[in-house]
């Protein structure tokens, strides 16, 4: 049976991308990120999604033993069961919230922690 797949967002997913680009450095992999990745290969096609040069995306992927999980490296929003990406907001029918959550978005890494800690 074929595989569904997924297509993961690099910067601020599987490295500690913080907001701060540089065109010629990808930041390093985010702990956890290599078992995730090969946890849901098992199950699922994995394409990298990213906008940075497809060289330099590939030589980080292969620096970071990665290069074995994810058949492509991609720029174009392509066909796939799921997005996942750090700057995304999850439509759920109604334009109202939809709006609303625009207005509020933060990333992740920008977000206060629970309680103020």
């Amino acid at each position: 049976m074929k595989k569904k797949t997924l297509l993961i967002d690099l910067d601020g997913v599987l490295n500690d991308y913080d907001g701060h680009y540089n065109h010629d450095f990808i930041p390093p992999l985010r702990g956890g990120a290599r078992e995730f990745v090969s946890s849901i290969a098992k199950n699922y096609d994995i394409k990298l999604f990213t906008c940075r040069n497809k060289l330099l995306a590939a030589k980080w992927l292969r620096e970071n033993g990665l290069e074995v999980y994810i058949t492509d490296i991609t720029d174009v929003k392509e066909p796939c069961w799921l997005y996942i990406d750090d700057r995304c907001i999850n439509f759920n029918g109604n334009f109202g919230e939809l709006a609303a959550s625009i207005d509020e978005f933060e990333p992740w890494y920008k977000q206060k922690a629970p309680n103020g800690a």
